[in-house]
């Protein structure tokens, strides 16, 4: 082997094997090939050797793709596109990552814990089918508004119902803590109020075992939301208000009570709670009498007041209309369902007319053993048994404080020995449980379910038919003797469509919303193509109007909804795919009717947002989301205002401080999912004047061929209340616009017929009239220009020239008018910006004011937080208007005004100072307080 090499290493030996040699010899082989085949054969061969040696080659790289080397350049980290997402797939290749790094290239999927819905419909005492047979009938359904003032046992009024009606799952039925189901948002669960109307429909039935549909809707009873009960009461045809037996009646029930008379809706009251004036006050059942009556006797005198000594409108538990209750425990009756429980307990159906003996329990109606007969006249020498007693006290009070009792603090072989006696047999595990789940069982086995309480809403709130009829003549702006208004009156499930959308409720994802109505005519199922009509429709003016398909039919049940094929006239609906254009409410029609319509009156509320702040994103890339957002909390809060205001600021007006605190908290965790901003809040001021202008003030337009002279006056007291309530309309007939201003206010006929607007609204608290005389003026030409000249009037009452507030309670007179005569020269280029500058120049000399908006609180504390209270009101500028005990109680109740700029914080400082928790503001109403 060594001679094979030299001493470098250079192979020396004989030649090897693919030499040179063996190229010519192949070289020569291709050349002596005499023909075309023979050379196709050779190629051949070579190209076998190829191949096999290929695949040799492939073997022993996969045998050694563990341990072979690879460079850096070949290696392969990531899959290509077009093995991802296919070859059909556009990919787009970035050279630079735009996105953060804290952002995630996919985004999870967010579920928003906006509600507590449950994700199947719960189980019923009746199917679906029925219901949907019910709602077909509209004889059978009645429309009820739930009403009253915080606290006062509304939404346990609705857990009762849903308890009776509803398969509950055994963790909220044995709960202590009240189950809020109509309390849906998770912040309502966790304040313990409701902050949203939330309506549901249950078949309830009555005493005679007849069902009936109750549409009832649960409203919010904070005075900041007062929006959402005029929502609701749009809806209803009837009041249920409740009232808490301690604390009587409120502020907000007083609204209430006003509230619904203006609407035209009869009230039936639930004194509910009862049971807290023997568990809590432990008052004796003579003196508790008294305390239900008092309450009942200052509902009646709120009644009186507001509806004019209508005497329809009264509440009397002899006429039927009041119930007592304690929600909790589980119980409510009327004077005639207790009569009938006596009938029941004691076997005497055909003996006693229980009718007649409800209408001997109430009042001063005493029972002589001796006779056995009913007098107004009590006996004149007491009973054995102790001291003379009502009926109501005798029959009721007494029996309801002895099963109190006796279920709270005895034996319980005596409270089964008193259970015997109604008929009652309980398991032997209730009585393991704790009081109030032990009292509960216990009551309601004894009271039965609600069928008084029903019977007395069916006796006293109208029918859905009969509702019509009293609705389209309040609500409908349109001609009464139209064809559609027929149909509205029959409640015709075959007339023309027509729905009312008075609210729109979020879906879970707060991407859209759903519609909430009342048919009023016609039927509605999914797939109906509709004309959306908003509130600034009209036949004139079409362009506030959109073609919408239903996508969905719903019934709305607070937790879950029933879906349905059809909603037929008289019935509360939800509808999906309507609500792209309706702001506040709407009207629907079907998309192919041709006949002249007309829409529903928007909401007028009691309450005005004067409380605003300014709002902008943290980031301002994130501007848009935060746009989008404030449109959807414009559609979700009827009271709510969003605005742009001239320095670019995106401003928000509430009604108060949870008001704007939970709307905010909407905006930022549900509807635009951004951080924003706020700024400190500040209150919306109103200008006005005080005495009538010094000087006649004119102005002259651009081109000098018109001038217009005006003067402003203060409006007469009362009459900006009477225009924004609507009890003047200029839609009227003209001799009914003169008879109110010249019955009510001692105007002349011819000032009654020169009124030509009201402003800055269609309702708006200031008047715009034409005081000139036609010896003067040509008043052909100043009727031409007269649309322009008002105008200019809604224009400058819109904005005032103080501080660009609105103005209020002025009236502004047209003294003189020279007009043009070529119709080129008195445009309104020309007219309107002329008209608004004489309008500030009338006002500027007539000894403007601010008015400035104030709350009027109500304070709930002990005698001995009192002076705390008038110390911080004192700080605040309030001014105290009662201090009064509250009767039967150990509360004083506190009434003052409060400016609403000296109002934030006014609550925490109250607590603070007094060291209690007080009841806090309880109302709010626009009032005004004149200020240099």
């Amino acid at each position: 082997m060594d001679d094979l090499y030299d001493e470098f290493g250079n192979y020396q030996g004989p030649p090897l094997s693919g030499s040179e040699d063996e190229e010519e010899e192949e070289l020569d082989e291709v050349e002596e090939a005499e023909d075309l085949e023979d050379a196709e054969e050779a190629a051949d061969r070579r190209m076998d050797m190829t191949t096999g040696l290929m695949e040799m080659d492939d073997q022993v790289d996969a045998d050694n793709m563990e341990t072979a080397v690879v460079l850096h350049e070949d290696k392969k980290y990531y899959p290509t596109a077009d093995e991802v997402y296919g070859k059909e797939t556009e990919t787009l290749v970035m050279e630079e990552d735009a996105q953060p790094l804290e952002v995630p290239i996919i985004a999870p999927i967010k579920a928003k814990k906006a509600e507590l819905l449950e994700q199947q419909p719960l189980k019923t005492n009746y199917n679906n089918e029925f219901l949907s047979g019910m709602m077909n009938n509209p004889e059978l359904i009645r429309n009820v508004a739930v009403v009253g003032h915080l606290h006062h046992g509304k939404t346990l009024l609705m857990d009762m119902l849903v308890e009776q009606t509803h398969d509950l799952r055994y963790e909220w039925r044995n709960n202590e803590r009240p189950l809020r189901f109509t309390d849906t948002r998770v912040d309502e669960q966790s304040r313990g109020i409701s902050l949203k109307s939330t309506p549901m429909s249950l078949i309830l039935e009555g005493s005679n075992g007849k069902s009936f549909l109750m549409n009832m809707v649960d409203t919010p009873g904070h005075v900041n939301f007062n929006d959402e009960v005029t929502a609701a009461m749009r809806l209803a045809d009837g009041v249920l208000l409740v009232v808490d037996a301690v604390e009587g009646v409120m502020l907000v029930t007083e609204k209430a009570i006003k509230q619904a008379c203006q609407e035209g809706l009869p009230i039936c009251l639930l004194i509910s709670k009862v049971d807290r004036l023997i568990t809590e006050l432990k008052v004796p059942p003579n003196d508790a009498y008294f305390k239900l009556r008092h309450t009942i006797d200052e509902v009646n005198a709120l009644i009186q007041l507001h509806s004019g000594n209508n005497a329809a409108f009264q509440v009397d538990p002899i006429k039927g209309n009041v119930a007592f209750g304690a929600c909790q425990s589980g119980w409510s009756f009327t004077l005639l369902s207790f009569a009938q429980l006596y009938s029941a307990v004691y076997g005497i159906n055909g003996a006693m007319d229980p009718r007649e003996f409800a209408r001997r329990l109430w009042g001063d109606v005493y029972f002589h053993p001796d006779t056995r007969k009913f007098s107004k006249k009590p006996p004149t020498q007491a009973p054995a048994q102790g001291s003379i007693e009502r009926t109501f006290v005798q029959y009721i009070l007494t029996p309801l404080y002895k099963i109190y009792s006796q279920i709270l603090g005895e034996h319980e072989s005596t409270v089964k020995k008193m259970l015997d006696e109604f008929g009652v047999y309980l398991k032997p595990s209730i009585f393991g449980k704790d009081v109030k789940p032990f009292l509960k069982d216990a009551c309601s086995q004894i009271f039965g379910s609600a069928t008084g309480l029903v019977d007395m809403m069916v006796a006293h709130v109208p029918s859905s038919k009969a509702g019509n009829a009293t609705k389209v003549e309040r609500l409908y702006t349109g001609p009464q003797d139209a064809e559609i208004v027929e149909h509205i009156k029959a409640c015709n499930p075959r007339g023309p469509l027509l729905v009312h959308i008075a609210k729109l409720y979020p879906k879970q994802d707060c991407s859209t919303f759903d519609a909430f109505g009342r048919v009023f005519s016609g039927t509605v199922k999914a797939g109906d193509k509709v004309r959306v009509l908003g509130e600034g429709f009209t036949p004139e003016d079409e362009e506030d109007s959109a073609l919408a398909e239903v996508s969905k039919v719903w019934a709305y049940q607070a937790r879950y909804r029933v879906p349905l094929t059809k909603a037929t006239a008289g019935n509360w609906v939800l509808l999906e795919g309507v609500d792209a254009t309706i702001t506040k409410t709407a009207t629907i029609i079907p998309e192919a009717y041709e006949d002249e319509v007309h829409i529903f009156k928007p909401l007028q509320f009691q309450s005005q947002s004067v409380m605003k702040i300014a709002t902008e994103p943290l980031n301002p890339s994130e501007l848009p989301k935060m746009v989008e957002g404030l449109r959807k909390i414009n559609k979700s809060y009827p009271l709510a205002i969003t605005k742009v205001e001239e320095s670019g600021e995106h401003a928000i007006l509430g009604t108060g401080e949870i008001y704007l605190d939970s709307l905010m908290k909407d905006l930022r965790e549900l509807y635009a999912e951004v951080e924003v901003k706020v700024a400190d809040p500040v209150v919306s001021f109103c200008e006005t004047v005080v005495e009538t202008s010094s000087l006649k003030c004119f102005a002259e337009t651009p081109n000098k061929r018109n001038k217009v002279t005006m003067i402003a006056e203060p409006l007469d007291t009362g009459l900006d209340k009477d225009i924004e309530q609507g009890h003047i309309n200029l839609d009227w007939p003209r001799k009914k616009v003169t008879d109110f201003f010249r019955d009510k206010y001692s105007w002349d006929v011819l000032a009654s017929r020169a009124v030509w607007a009201f402003g800055p609204d269609k309702q708006g608290p200031n008047i715009l009239l034409d005081d000139t005389l036609p010896a003067e003026v040509d008043k052909n030409l100043l009727n031409a220009v007269k649309d322009s000249i008002t105008q200019g009037f809604q224009w400058g009452s819109r904005e005032g020239p103080l501080c660009d507030e609105p103005i209020r309670n002025v009236k502004f007179k047209i003294l003189d008018a020279s007009i043009a005569s070529e119709a080129l020269h008195r445009g309104g280029g020309q007219i309107i910006p002329t008209a608004r500058r004489v309008c500030y120049s009338a006002f500027l000399m007539a000894t403007p004011r601010l008015m400035e908006p104030v709350y009027y609180v109500e304070i709930q504390a002990p005698a001995d937080c009192i002076q705390a209270a008038y110390a911080v009101l004192a700080k605040r500028r309030g001014q105290v208007t009662k201090d009064l005990p509250k009767p039967g109680t150990p509360i004083f109740i506190v009434q003052a005004y409060l400016p609403v700029i000296e109002s934030f914080g006014f609550e925490s400082d109250l607590r603070y100072h007094t060291q209690v928790k007080p009841e806090l503001p309880r109302t709010l109403c626009r009032s005004v307080k004149s200020a240099l």
